[in-house]
């Protein structure tokens, strides 16, 4: 058990262990955020109902907004791909925001009534909620389109742009700790007989039994995550098995005055340093290359580590888990260039862009291994040199 000392808006606090944060500089904050997720939800609007981008070609044009990618893959027949795109893009931004509002709203009002469980679905939602992944996949699909046609931004995209600005400014504003210290029990009780610390809000709860709902937040009690390691190792093996088809299979063919080319990841890759788009290219390289094969291998070593009760690198391999939970939702970036130039390229047999079968599986990887590191409970490789 670690006591937080008095924080001020200069200093963070950080786990004596393995260096976590625990308390960052904003502690104390709730206009702030609260302004500026408004403001997101408020641009997030037009962004959903106006085009984004225009693509003009041959004397014909098309638009496209954010929902065009999921319309275009659900006719395709890829209804798994328009589900995972119209969750990540779409939906879970708005149940995200309006959640985020009403928590600090009720905060900055005195209203605490179930706003810890609340806010627990916020915390857990922000993983999944991939609109400022989105855009960066939208401008990887602008930089491959201005090549070859004329392309061009409209209102939807400028105000795509301010919501994901205004939500991620909010992001640096929002403390957690501020929230569940407000709410009550927010005050960390001694340790003692029975203790279990929340995995969700952090509270310790003394005399709490396992399975029992966190008197806060309402998240089942652990004193660990029951089947985490078993959970975690059928994620990875499931994971490991869909990697080879998700970088062999074409992720999207391009049609051209009848001419089919079939693309996967690492031509994508191949394209853009061809065209000299070297930023895009590594950005492209390591989050949808090199991250999901990190995040398998960096699975692998922490579980075969644990189940051997090795004490070295516990450290590093805490922080190697918190490193690829925090950027492994940034392997999604292929997915909406794909869904995005799917939707924009369809102007016969002049010039056609159609998904592949190796798109499904590579999302399905992403999906596994952000399931996978949320599975696994870091504190097993703490319990196993100690035989617990």
């Amino acid at each position: 058990m670690q006591r937080l000392p008095a924080m001020t808006r200069r200093h963070i606090a950080e786990c004596r262990r393995c260096a976590r944060v625990l308390a960052g500089p904003a502690a104390g904050r709730i206009e702030a955020p609260l302004a500026l997720a408004s403001a997101a939800l408020l641009l997030l609007i037009p962004a959903t109902v106006e085009p984004m981008l225009m693509v003009a070609a041959h004397g014909a044009a098309r638009t496209s907004g954010l929902w065009s990618g999921i319309a275009a893959l659900w006719r395709e027949g890829f209804a798994p791909l328009a589900a995972v795109v119209g969750a990540f893009s779409l939906a879970l931004p708005y149940v995200y925001l309006a959640a985020l509002i009403g928590v600090l709203a009720s905060l900055r009002l005195g209203r605490r009534g179930h706003v810890g469980p609340v806010f627990r679905w916020v915390m857990r939602l922000r993983p999944w909620m991939m609109l400022e992944i989105f855009l960066v996949g939208c401008f990887v699909a602008y930089s491959r389109l201005h090549l070859v046609v004329g392309v061009h931004v409209l209102a939807g995209g400028w105000c795509l742009m301010g919501a994901t600005s205004a939500l991620l400014l909010a992001l640096t504003q929002l403390d957690e700790r501020t929230v569940w210290e407000a709410l009550p029990c927010g005050g960390r009780r001694p340790g003692g007989a029975g203790a279990i610390a929340c995995t969700a809000c952090g509270l310790l709860a003394a005399g709490a039994r396992a399975g029992a709902a966190c008197p806060r937040c309402g998240a089942a009690l652990h004193e660990r995550k029951p089947y985490a390691f078993r959970v975690t190792a059928a994620l990875v093996a499931a994971g490991f098995m869909l990697y080879v088809p998700a970088n062999v299979l074409p992720v999207l063919t391009l049609v051209s005055f009848g001419n089919e080319q079939s693309n996967t990841i690492i031509t994508g890759v191949l394209e853009l340093i061809h065209n000299r788009l070297w930023p895009l290219a590594v950005i492209v390289f390591l989050a949808s290359i090199v991250l999901p094969l990190l995040k398998l291998c960096g699975l692998t070593w922490m579980l075969l580590a644990t189940s051997q009760g090795s004490r070295r690198a516990l450290v590093a391999r805490t922080r190697l888990l918190r490193l690829i939970d925090t950027v492994g939702s940034w392997s999604n970036i292929d997915v909406f260039v794909a869904s995005v130039l799917v939707a924009l390229l369809q102007f016969g047999a002049i010039a056609q862009a159609r998904a592949g079968a190796g798109l499904t599986a590579f999302a399905a990887v992403v999906i596994l291994t952000m399931i996978a590191t949320r599975t696994f409970d870091t504190r097993l490789m703490w319990d196993a040199p100690q035989g617990g």
